[in-house]
């Protein structure tokens, strides 16, 4: 077994036993930044053309304004992005200056760059089932390897500690992985050249059904609040 199994497996046992902290996760990825998986997600990827402009160009952009994002026209993608990051206290350029030496490298930075963006999207919240829905959502899109680790590390931390919240993690999962099947590709897309465009409009482009769309189609019981439902989630 190599170096960087032994690293992905130990970051899995820290986070089974309850450490899911943003730098344990920084941990995990890049453990799997030196094992194959990113490479051939990105391999993956290169299959839409949209993808692998994207890939090709290893474009990032510069810092956000997010007073600026905040002023434009509501229902906009920019304001509601910074509606969603002002009020959880986020910094939105906390990978600015960033550069990828490599395609792997270059998709786990844009898609950290992107997270809160994609949760405003879809619709999933920051709970557990919103992150795992979200990281399920990735999966139907390619073969994120995080998405699979962390999606993993939940199923299996849930089953063993909080056995009562299993059902409505297997529906956040569910219902992520058919959202990304369904929309186009989200990694092709340089949202920040483009603030002013509507969500709604953002989403009816991209095929992307938001969760709270999802949900109304479900049975109440089968789709949790903490998912985004009953206006608790991103838009």
């Amino acid at each position: 077994m190599t170096d960087p199994l032994f690293r992905v497996l130990g970051t899995m046992l820290a986070m089974g036993g309850g450490d899911t902290s943003l730098e344990l996760v920084g941990t995990l990825t890049d453990a799997l930044l030196d094992t194959p998986s990113y490479a051939l997600a990105a391999e993956h990827l290169r299959r839409d053309p949209g993808c692998a402009a994207l890939l090709d160009a290893r474009w990032l952009p510069g810092q956000h304004n997010i007073e600026r994002l905040a002023d434009l026209p509501q229902g906009s993608l920019g304001a509601a992005y910074a509606a969603a990051v002002t009020r959880l206290g986020y910094d939105p350029d906390l990978h600015a200056g960033m550069e990828a030496s490599s395609d792997a490298a270059y998709v786990e930075i844009r898609l950290s760059q992107t997270h809160d963006l994609w949760h405003v999207l879809t619709g999933f919240d920051t709970s557990l089932h919103g992150e795992i829905g979200l990281q399920a959502f990735h999966l139907g899109q390619f073969p994120y390897p995080l998405g699979a680790m962390l999606t993993a590390q939940a199923l299996q931390s849930i089953t063993l500690f909080d056995a009562e919240q299993l059902p409505a993690l297997v529906q956040a999962i569910h219902t992520g992985l058919r959202m990304g099947q369904q929309a186009r590709p989200l990694f092709a897309m340089r949202w920040e050249e483009d603030w002013e465009k509507p969500l709604q409009q953002w989403r009816q482009e991209l095929t992307l059904t938001p969760l709270q769309t999802w949900a109304a189609a479900e049975t109440p019981a089968a789709v949790p609040a903490a998912m985004g439902v009953g206006g608790t989630g991103w838009g």
